[in-house]
């Protein structure tokens, strides 16, 4: 689907508004927020302003001097927008599905899975992982990028860097790091997709959720669930829900150095998944090919990998109960 160009600006509250979509404020989700928008009006025959973007200024945003595991995790992109939906002050939110923790609050649920963009990391000062610089500093703040950048490249240092696209990029500019990894949908989402070297998602995997954008709402709202199915991804929805279900197996967290890719081809999904000691030092690999409608099947996968995996990997998850 070809997105027209539309105002990053939160639309007015008008008599017309139907639906008031919640967005963290920074320019990526502002993005997501407007295309989510563009597509709900294009499959209702909405006009723009009948949805309002409502931004909401999300704690993980406010700070960027430590890595978002050492703060409370996933939950500080999320729970402003949690409480302005559980409160009605919000219909629905946008959120990157990356940024959604495993375990939900029961009363939200996912109204749509937009189509996947990209999946893949995008490389960032340097061509390839081969031609990285000998000890070169590599900044991210990401427990699975710098496990699987230490597997790959033992030589390198790990450097925190936390932020937003320009923010990194500004980082990397003045010389805190000598590259760093950013998601391919976010760089093409901001119209930025010349920047940087995308990595193959089959050697490099990527974050469970990488490149989908979710709306969720109360699960109590069928009116707004109705609509928001509107532009649901049955393809997305069945390669999210199989990741999220092997993360939920895993009982990982935001310390917790895991890779996974899922693709849905022809009616099967194929899940390739990888756990990392924190140091990359230590790897398991693992894969299955499972039916959509199976969540046992990746659950299965979870626990076939933390058997192989050795004490250096399996104290950063936990087995579900």
């Amino acid at each position: 689907m070809t997105m027209t160009t539309t105002s990053l600006q939160p639309s007015q509250p008008t008599e017309q508004v139907r639906l008031r979509l919640g967005t963290r404020q920074s320019p990526l989700a502002m993005v997501q927020a407007v295309e989510a928008r563009a597509r709900l009006c294009a499959a209702l025959e909405w006009a723009e302003d009948a949805i309002e973007l409502v931004p909401v200024v999300a704690s993980g945003d406010k700070i960027q001097d430590r890595p978002l595991a050492e703060i409370g995790g996933k939950a500080l992109w999320t729970k402003e927008l949690d409480q302005w939906l559980a409160d009605g002050r919000i219909d629905a939110s946008v959120h990157s599905a990356k940024d959604v923790e495993t375990e939900r609050p029961d009363i939200f649920a996912f109204g749509a899975v937009l189509p996947r963009a990209d999946r893949r990391d995008v490389l960032v000062g340097a061509a390839s992982l081969a031609e990285i610089p000998q000890g070169a500093r590599i900044g991210t703040s990401a427990p699975r990028r710098a496990a699987q950048l230490l597997n790959a490249r033992p030589d390198c240092e790990i450097v925190t860097f936390r932020g937003n696209v320009a923010t990194r990029l500004a980082k990397l500019e003045a010389g805190e790091a000598d590259a760093t990894f950013l998601a391919a949908a976010g760089l093409q989402r901001l119209g930025e997709e010349h920047i940087g070297s995308p990595l193959d998602s089959s050697t490099w995997l990527p974050a469970a959720g990488q490149g989908v954008i979710v709306l969720e709402a109360r699960a109590d709202r069928d009116d707004v669930l109705a609509t928001l199915g509107a532009i649901d991804d049955q393809a997305t929805r069945h390669e999210l829900l199989a990741e999220r279900a092997l993360l939920a197996e895993l009982g990982g967290t935001c310390h917790s150095p895991v890779a996974v890719e899922c693709v849905l081809r022809d009616g099967t999904l194929t899940m390739h998944a990888a756990l990392f000691s924190p140091d990359g030092a230590h790897r398991v690999d693992g894969e299955a090919v499972f039916d959509p409608s199976d969540l046992e099947a990746p659950a299965s996968l979870a626990r076939d990998l933390l058997g192989r995996a050795g004490d250096q990997i399996t104290p950063h998850f936990r087995l579900a109960q």
